[in-house]
């Protein structure tokens, strides 16, 4: 059996193609996993556990089957949908992680994270997520009404879309020193994570002795996914 990994769906009403991308991934293929782990910007927008819509529940009817096969599904917050809560979790049956997670699987350490934090060239960024992330900014959020907060999910795109416009690439990109720290202070030997949409793998070589940084790619044009079983560490590619 193989453990998938996959990350940046961007799920959203406005991209069906995707979203059936997905549903075809979960019976083509996660159908024949042990394990489902999904890391962050699984939706385009989360506003909270109450926004109840179709898409939702394509979604919990979709990984609820998985997990009546006895498929484990783990979800690891995003930049986009860290308000996805407990409730919501539990209607999809999935369990959610700690925002780093350090997995033993067929005798490899590998450490599964969405990615923003490694991008610590983007000062202007890591300032917005430490404010987004403190407690009582989103519990206020929270006590706000659907509508309002809708209104300030679209402003904040817009905004975010356009301060990337105007960012070098390479700003956005992971930090290398960054991704070395986090490697040696977990002891890991595989790093896998999205966030910057480049799927691809990289070899690193500290004090002589060879890692890997496995990158996921956002579901655009296609999907990708990491594939781990006792042949290796595979990332494949699929069309919708």
């Amino acid at each position: 059996m193989s453990t998938y990994i996959i990350s940046d769906l961007h799920l959203s009403e406005d991209k069906p193609v995707t979203t059936t991308g997905f549903i075809n991934f979960i019976y083509q293929q996660a159908i024949n996993a042990d394990s489902l782990y999904i890391l962050g910007d699984f939706f385009n927008y989360w506003i909270g556990d109450d926004d109840k819509t179709e898409l939702h529940q394509k979604v919990i009817d979709a990984l609820r089957m998985l997990t009546r096969q006895g498929i484990s599904c783990y979800f690891i917050h995003g930049n986009r949908d860290f308000l996805i809560g407990k409730r919501y979790a539990q209607q999809c049956s999935m369990n959610i992680l700690p925002q780093q997670t350090l997995l033993d699987l067929y005798g490899q350490r590998i450490l599964l994270l969405h990615g923003d934090i490694l991008c610590t060239d983007d000062r202007e960024y890591q300032n917005y997520r430490k404010k987004v992330h403190t407690q009582w900014v989103q519990s206020l959020f929270l006590t706000l009404p659907l509508f309002i907060r809708r209104r300030f999910a679209k402003k904040i795109r817009q905004n975010s879309k356009y301060a990337n416009g105007k960012k070098n690439k390479c700003i956005m990109d992971v930090n290398h020193q960054a991704v070395i720290k986090t490697l040696s202070h977990y002891q890991a030997n595989w790093i896998i994570h999205g966030h910057i949409h480049c799927h691809a793998i990289h070899e690193i070589i500290i004090d002589n002795q060879r890692y890997y940084r496995g990158v996921l790619g956002a579901w655009d044009r296609e999907g990708s996914a990491f594939i781990i079983n006792e042949q290796g560490i595979q990332l494949i590619l699929f069309p919708f």
